[in-house]
C-alpha cells in the first residue's frame, strides 16, 4: 500500500497523484503544471503504460491537463470521473491541446530563423480526443468497485461542477485502509455549485491548502456592487470589460447579471447588452444548461423546476467568430463584455482592452486572481500605460478588482472541513499550496491534533506501515521570461544598448536614406522613455 507524489507538492498546479494497491497502480488526477510551479511539462515521472487507472477529480486543466500526454505515451486503462467532469473535460482538453499546437507552431516559426530544431507539441488535438475512448463516468455517492480489493465514491467538493473528493477504500493482504483525497475544496454559499459536502471518517486524507494561509475578503452583495459598477459606467457611455475564466467564473457572472436584470438594479441602461466572447465560454456555458439534477445548489434547482433558465436573460449574446468578435469594438453602444483569458495574458480579451484601457468613461472589472507577471497584475498595479499589438495604450479606464470570488476554500473553510474528521485520520498529507504556505497550514494543524506530512516531489509513503519510504526533493522551479528578466533587468538594458549601438555602427557605409530612417526611429525610441 504505497502512496507517491507526482505533483502539487510544495506548488499550486500540476496535481497528480499515485496508489499503489494490489498490484494496481492508480492515478489520482494528472494535471498541467503551470507558472512558476512548472517543472517540466513534457515528462511524466513515471511509466504511463504501467498505470492501470486514472480517477479525475475536477476538469481544470491543473488537475487533466498532462491525460492527453498519458495516453500519447502508452496509457490504456480506465479514466473514471463524474459525469459533469467528463463533459467539462473534453471541451477543456481540447482547448488545451489547440494551445499547444499553437505555442508549437510559434516557437517554431521564430525557431527556424534562428536555425533551431524543431519542436513538437507536448500533445496534439488528436491525442486530446484519444483521452475519451478511456473515460468512464459515475454519479456522487455511487461506490464503484474499481478493481479487486479497490472501491471508490465521489462526493461533492463544492469547486467546480462536477468536482468531487475521491474516497478509495482499499485492501491488501488482510488490511483495510479508507483514503481521501479532497481534489480542490469549494468555497461556501457560491451561486449554481452547492457547499462542499464533509466526510467523516479516513485513515488518510490528501488535502489541499491553496488558501491556508489566508481568508477571503467579505462581500455582502454581489449583485449590488456589480450593477453599482455597471450602473456608473453605462451611465457614462462607456463598456464594462471583465477578464473571466471561461469555465465556472463567466457562469457565475451571467447568474449575477440575470439577478441585477431581474430586479432592475442597473437604472441607466435597464436593457444593457452583454457579450460572452469566448468559444470555451460558450461551450461551457452550453453544459452548465444540460441535465444538472444533482449538481446544482437548492436555489440554483428552484430555478430549473420554475422553467427559468439560471444563465438566459434579455439582450445576451455568445460570440462564436474572431469577426464577431471585432465587431465588438466597432459597435459605439455601451455593453459589458466577458472575456477570456482570464489573467489578460491570451485571448481576445487584450484586443478589447486595446479599445477600451484609454476610454476614462470605461471600466475594466477583475472576478479573478491575478498572478505575478500576468498584464491583469500589472493592470492592478496602477501602470500608466501597457504595450498592446505593438502600440502603446494609455490606461484611463476605471480599474476595478472585485474581490470576494473565489472557488477555493479559504483558510477557516479548509479547518472546518478537515476537522469533520470523526476520529482524527491517523495523517493528513497536505499537497496544493505554495512552498511557503503548505509548511505553516501543516504546523497549524499539528497544533490541533494533526499528525501531518508535507510531501517533496516523488516523495513515497507506505500506508500499511505508516511511514516515509522515500524523501523526494524539491525541484529548481523554472522561471517565468518575466521573473528571468526582473533579476537583471538594469545588465540586460545595457546589453541591449550594446547591440543598438553595434547595429548602428554597420550603418557606416548605407544608404543616406536609410541611415536618415534609421536616426529618426532612435530618436523616436529616446523620446518615448525620456
Amino acid at each position: 500500500m504505497k502512496l507517491s507524489f507526482y505533483g502539487a507538492d510544495r506548488c499550486v498546479t500540476g496535481s497528480c497523484h499515485c496508489l499503489e494497491v494490489g498490484g494496481k497502480k492508480i492515478l489520482i488526477d494528472c494535471g498541467l503544471q503551470q507558472g512558476r510551479d512548472e517543472i517540466d511539462n513534457r515528462t511524466l515521472p513515471f511509466a504511463p503504460n504501467q498505470i492501470d487507472y486514472v480517477l479525475v477529480t475536477h476538469a481544470h486543466i491543473d488537475h487533466t491537463g498532462r491525460i492527453p500526454l498519458l495516453v500519447k505515451n502508452g496509457f490504456c486503462g480506465e479514466i473514471l470521473t463524474t459525469r459533469l467532469t467528463a463533459e467539462l473535460m473534453q471541451i477543456m482538453l481540447l482547448d488545451s491541446a489547440h494551445i499547444q499546437e499553437s505555442e508549437a507552431e510559434y516557437d517554431n516559426r521564430k525557431g527556424e530563423r534562428a536555425g533551431k530544431a524543431p519542436v513538437e507539441p507536448i500533445y496534439t488535438v488528436e491525442d486530446a480526443q484519444n483521452v475519451f475512448r478511456f473515460v468512464t463516468t459515475c454519479e456522487y455517492g455511487e461506490t464503484v468497485a474499481l478493481c479487486d480489493g479497490v472501491r471508490v465514491t465521489f462526493t461533492d467538493a463544492g469547486h467546480l461542477l462536477g468536482s468531487a473528493s475521491i474516497t478509495l477504500e482499499v485492501s491488501e493482504n488482510g488490511l483495510t485502509r479508507t483514503i481521501v483525497f479532497s481534489g480542490d475544496i469549494g468555497n461556501v454559499d457560491q451561486p449554481i455549485i452547492r457547499n462542499p459536502q464533509y466526510l467523516k471518517k479516513a485513515d488518510y486524507v490528501v488535502m489541499e491548502s491553496t488558501y491556508g494561509d489566508r481568508n477571503h475578503t467579505e462581500v455582502w452583495s454581489y449583485t449590488d456592487e456589480l450593477a453599482e459598477i455597471i450602473d456608473e459606467t453605462l451611465s457614462k457611455g462607456g463598456n464594462i470589460v471583465i477578464p473571466s475564466f471561461a469555465v465556472g467564473r463567466t457562469q457565475e457572472l451571467l447568474y449575477f447579471i440575470r439577478e441585477i436584470k431581474d430586479a432592475g438594479l442597473v437604472k441607466s441602461v435597464p436593457d444593457f447588452p452583454v457579450y460572452i466572447d469566448s468559444p470555451l465560454a460558450k461551450q461551457a456555458t452550453t453544459i452548465f444548461c444540460g441535465d444538472l439534477h444533482g449538481y446544482l445548489d437548492e436555489e440554483a434547482l428552484e430555478l430549473v423546476k420554475d422553467g427559468t433558465h439560471m444563465f438566459s436573460f434579455p439582450n445576451l449574446h455568445l460570440v462564436e467568430t474572431s469577426e464577431e468578435s471585432k465587431l465588438l469594438n466597432m459597435d459605439t453602444t455601451p455593453k459589458v463584455i466577458i472575456s477570456a483569458s482570464g489573467m489578460c495574458d491570451a485571448g481576445r480579451i487584450r484586443h478589447h482592452l486595446k479599445h477600451n484601457l484609454w476610454r476614462d468613461n470605461s471600466a475594466v472589472v477583475f472576478v479573478g486572481y491575478q498572478g505575478v507577471g500576468t498584464l491583469g497584475r500589472r493592470l492592478l498595479d496602477g501602470v500608466e500605460s501597457v504595450r498592446l499589438f505593438g502600440e502603446e495604450i494609455a490606461v484611463r479606464a476605471k480599474i476595478v478588482n472585485f474581490q470576494g470570488l473565489s472557488s477555493h476554500a479559504d483558510h477557516d473553510h479548509l479547518l472546518s472541513w478537515i476537522e469533520s474528521y470523526d476520529p482524527r485520520p491517523a495523517r493528513v498529507f497536505v499537497v496544493h499550496g505554495d512552498a511557503d504556505v503548505i509548511p505553516a497550514f501543516s504546523a497549524e494543524l499539528e497544533t490541533r491534533g494533526f499528525a501531518t506530512y508535507a510531501p517533496l516531489y516523488t516523495a513515497s509513503y507506505d500506508l500499511a506501515a505508516d511511514r516515509e519510504l522515500e524523501r523526494g526533493y524539491q525541484p529548481e522551479k523554472k522561471r517565468s521570461a518575466v521573473a528571468t528578466l526582473a533579476d537583471d533587468l538594469y545588465s540586460k538594458l545595457l546589453a541591449a544598448a550594446e547591440a543598438l549601438l553595434a547595429l548602428v555602427r554597420s550603418k557606416k557605409g548605407a544608404p543616406n536614406k536609410e541611415k536618415k530612417a534609421f536616426t529618426r526611429q532612435i530618436l523616436d525610441l529616446i523620446e518615448t522613455w525620456r
